[in-house]
């Protein structure tokens, strides 16, 4: 795991007037892969959303194991708690930019950042949902459709994600996950155009298994 390590480039974002009163905008960081954001048990300052790249929320177990709760992509925001200090760590998967949001004193939001927080909390419950389902095959379904609505309905997803990153993400075995993706491509359902990138073939197909 690297240490984190930030180079800051410029940026031109500026907020709205009435944004500008609650929130400073910071310019642009780069993080590389594995880079750590922030950890479990640091003050929490700052909210950050992704300009590109991706990131992935997680907490270590007592007993070592990693337990991932969210994926963040482009365009979303991360890093709410409810306490001072987070609860758990943010990292990197590849190369990614994050411009960082500074609460209000009283770490009040504004009405934007009000809603992108209640959707983080809605997706949430979605994954404990996803999680509590018997069938890998319909965690691997719910979870590329989600990817794909996520990235503009797009039936071409991208994986900033690797194998093992989704196992920890559904509790299932890296072994799991590779065969399930392989039953969906040898279904006609998906075409794998590498590790990172699966094109979805029959979407209406997906989202019944989905469902």
């Amino acid at each position: 795991m690297q240490t984190a390590a930030s180079i800051t480039q410029n940026s031109h974002l500026s907020p709205p007037p009435r944004a500008r009163s609650q929130t400073h905008i910071r310019p642009v960081t780069f993080h590389a892969p594995d880079c750590v954001i922030y950890a479990q048990g640091e003050r929490s300052r700052s909210l950050y959303q992704i300009e590109y790249g991706a990131v992935r929320i997680y907490r270590l177990l007592a007993d070592g194991r990693r337990q991932i709760v969210a994926f963040h992509l482009v365009g979303e925001t991360f890093g709410f708690e409810i306490n001072e200090t987070h609860s758990f760590y943010a990292e990197a998967m590849v190369n990614t930019g994050l411009t960082s949001v500074e609460r209000a004193a009283g770490g009040q939001l504004n009405d934007r950042l009000v809603g992108v927080a209640l959707k983080a909390m809605v997706r949430a419950q979605e994954h404990l949902l996803v999680v509590g389902r018997q069938s890998s095959l319909e965690k691997i379904a719910v979870f590329l459709v989600d990817l794909a609505d996520r990235q503009g309905g797009t039936d071409l997803i991208d994986l900033p994600m690797s194998r093992i990153d989704i196992g920890d993400y559904l509790g299932l075995t890296i072994e799991t996950v590779s065969r399930t993706i392989s039953k969906l491509r040898d279904m006609g359902i998906v075409k794998l155009h590498n590790a990172r990138s699966i094109e979805i073939i029959k979407p209406e197909k997906l989202r019944i298994l989905s469902n």
